[in-house]
């Protein structure tokens, strides 16, 4: 199920660990997960090459209405999560305020941002619980990506910042988390965006547009 939800890009660079994903398909079985089944691989549906920039998220917002495969990203039209709100605050500050209009940054993912949580599913209501049986899958998929194409990656926080050591083949740019524990720590005025763009243009790429 989850490796046939991937893009065939994915699945010819990844079919070593199409095994692991039927064995995390079975310890999750019967346990009330976010985001929902079909969303899980969703950050895998696109062609690999089309990704230029990588951003690493930890796991789901564990609550349904926010959860939706993307790392940081809600599709909901209700209240943000604080650590989106930040993300969204920090880009206003780099970029301007008409950057951010509805502040759904899923848009991002079709402009070659993958938005990559390091764990891909959670239980319902409670966060982090999932993090052992995806942190091989993950781990490969974001070594993968960066041994394909020039690649921008944007680590935030510690457990994002652990995959530096397989990134050395790409630009890194870290920083503290944007949840409240952290932003101000150093995540605010980091400008992550314009020098991302900075980067890629560096590299011969086109910048992102990254209104949202």
């Amino acid at each position: 199920m989850f490796f046939e939800q991937m893009h065939p890009s994915w699945q010819s660079q990844l079919a070593a660990f199409k095994e692991l994903l039927t064995e995390i398909e079975e310890a999750i079985a019967g346990e009330e997960i976010v985001p929902e089944t079909s969303k899980v691989m969703r950050v895998f549906e696109k062609p690999i090459e089309d990704y230029r920039v990588l951003i690493v998220g930890q796991d789901p917002y564990p609550n349904p209405e926010h959860a939706c495969g993307l790392a940081f990203a809600v599709e909901s039209e209700g209240a943000k999560p604080p650590s989106l709100e930040n993300i969204l605050k920090e880009l206003r500050s780099d970029l301007g305020r008409a950057t951010v209009r509805q502040g759904d940054i899923s848009v991002w993912g079709d402009r070659g941002v993958m938005l990559l949580n390091r764990s891909l599913t959670t239980i319902s209501g409670v966060s982090d619980q999932h993090s052992k049986l995806w942190s091989e899958f993950t781990l490969n998929a974001v070594t993968t990506l960066s041994e394909t194409q020039p690649l921008v990656a944007v680590l935030w926080g510690r457990q994002a910042q652990q995959l530096a050591p397989v990134l050395s083949s790409s630009v890194v740019l870290s920083s503290p988390h944007p949840s409240p524990l952290s932003s101000y720590r150093g995540f605010f005025g980091s400008k992550p965006f314009s020098k991302v763009n900075t980067e890629l243009i560096r590299l011969g790429e086109k910048p992102i547009d990254w209104t949202c």
